[in-house]
């Protein structure tokens, strides 16, 4: 099994079993400490909240891409809060209050610039890492300068 298998495997653990398991023990502690009625009063303002937040920032995200995108400029950090807010989205709509509660926090714009560096600096990774893979050092194909080797001789 690959490196890149086995951190796959480990990711849908987490998903589908982890993550599962962590939701319901916090429902059900919650359920214990304010009740069954207040807890399911609670999910379903939070869910309100949240669609409110998503469709709010997610209209902000998307206007900030095309005001960069028009004006000719690279619009990494817009497109960055693009995802965040669609990821957040995405984990508002699995119920339970831990989804919720990081879905929330990818979607604040008080929060979301620490998972935009996060997420710039994995994708950056993940660029120079693919790019290596595919031009090995040496084989005259890798793009940029060439390198050549020299002396520098001073003669004053």
């Amino acid at each position: 099994m690959s490196r890149r298998s086995r951190r796959a495997a480990v990711l849908l653990f987490l998903a589908f079993v982890v993550m599962p398991i962590l939701e319901i023990v916090v429902l059900i502690q919650v359920g214990q400490a304010i009740g069954p009625w207040w807890t399911i009063l609670l999910l379903v303002l939070d869910s309100i909240v949240g669609a409110w937040l998503i469709k709010r920032e997610g209209r902000k995200a998307w206007l900030a891409l095309r005001e960069r995108v028009e004006t000719g400029r690279l619009p990494h950090r817009e497109l960055a809060d693009g995802v965040l807010v669609v990821l957040g989205g995405a984990f508002m709509l699995s119920p339970g209050f831990v989804t919720d509660l990081l879905g929330i926090l990818l979607i604040l714009p008080l929060t979301r610039p620490l998972f935009r560096g996060l997420l710039v600096s994995y994708a950056g990774r993940q660029v120079v890492r693919r790019t290596s893979a595919s031009y090995p050092p040496g084989d005259g194909t890798r793009p940029g300068p060439s390198v050549v080797r020299g002396e520098v001789v001073d003669e004053q």
